[in-house]
């Protein structure tokens, strides 16, 4: 385990878990906690033996309230010279990953913490949770947020969410395509057992290939698309992974994934 001031990485068997670690301020968002989520990322794709990675908050009331409000000249303390920021260097982290990113939602999940439930592949959510975008409240927006959320969400949604400010609840989420399960906080823990059993007994290369495949088309037309997608397959088809899964199903037995 390393413990990062404001964030715990810790490796459990092939799951690489980001916990958030600030529950007495809702997990809020700091510089500590984006660098500490940035260096989980990249620890987990120097580590061939990691295959998911996991993002949580600490304790039972947040996943991610947000950023630090409590001290909101730092939150909102921009360096003009710089065109980037390190809350969007993260959420480009996360999108050009090669592997894949679960979200376990314990509790609120709000402004920033939603772009951190998007910059996920998969989410499961406590039916307590509640969700929302309340940045007009305070005269700002959810600027960052929306490069993924609408990506993910109805456009009428997101709209409503991001213009009222107001909160909604886990089934809402579920709804409208932020979650992949909604569980009793009780069953959570065993609910992300299930989905990480889920992802690593499949192929690696398959996986770090298609993700790669996913993010290169998602902004391609559907003929560009389409003659990628045809030539990766081709690519894919030569890879150790490929072989072995072929091998394992003419034999009738669990494929044995080289990684390669």
């Amino acid at each position: 385990m390393t413990d990062h001031p404001s964030v715990i990485l810790e490796k459990r068997g092939s799951a690489y878990w980001i916990t958030i670690n600030r529950p007495d301020k809702r997990n809020a968002l700091n510089g500590d906690v984006i660098a500490g989520i940035a260096r989980g990322y990249r620890e987990a794709h120097d580590d061939s033996a990691v295959r998911v990675i996991v993002l949580t908050g600490a304790g039972d009331k947040a996943f991610c309230a947000g950023a630090d409000l409590q001290n909101s000249g730092a939150a909102f303390a921009f360096d003009f010279s710089r065109p980037n920021v390190d809350y969007a260097d993260l959420l480009r982290l996360s999108q050009n990953a090669t592997k894949p990113a679960i979200a376990q939602v314990g509790g609120v999940c709000m402004a920033g913490g939603m772009g951190l439930l998007c910059m996920t592949d998969l989410a499961v959510a406590a039916d307590h949770v509640m969700f929302g975008l309340p940045e007009v409240k305070v005269g700002v927006f959810p600027m960052q947020v929306m490069s993924l959320l609408q990506r993910i969400a109805p456009p009428r949604l997101v709209s409503e969410w991001a213009l009222s400010g107001e909160p909604f609840d886990a089934k809402a989420a579920l709804a409208a395509g932020l979650l992949n399960y909604v569980v009793p906080a009780a069953e959570l823990d065993a609910k992300i057992d299930w989905l990480i059993g889920r992802l690593v007994d499949k192929s690696p290369t398959a996986i770090r290939r298609g993700k790669y495949a996913m993010r290169a088309i998602a902004a391609m037309s559907f003929d560009e698309s389409i003659a990628y997608t045809e030539s990766q397959i081709a690519l894919l088809a030569m890879t150790e992974d490929a072989k072995e899964g072929m091998k394992a199903f003419a034999e009738k037995r669990k494929p044995l994934w080289p990684g390669k």
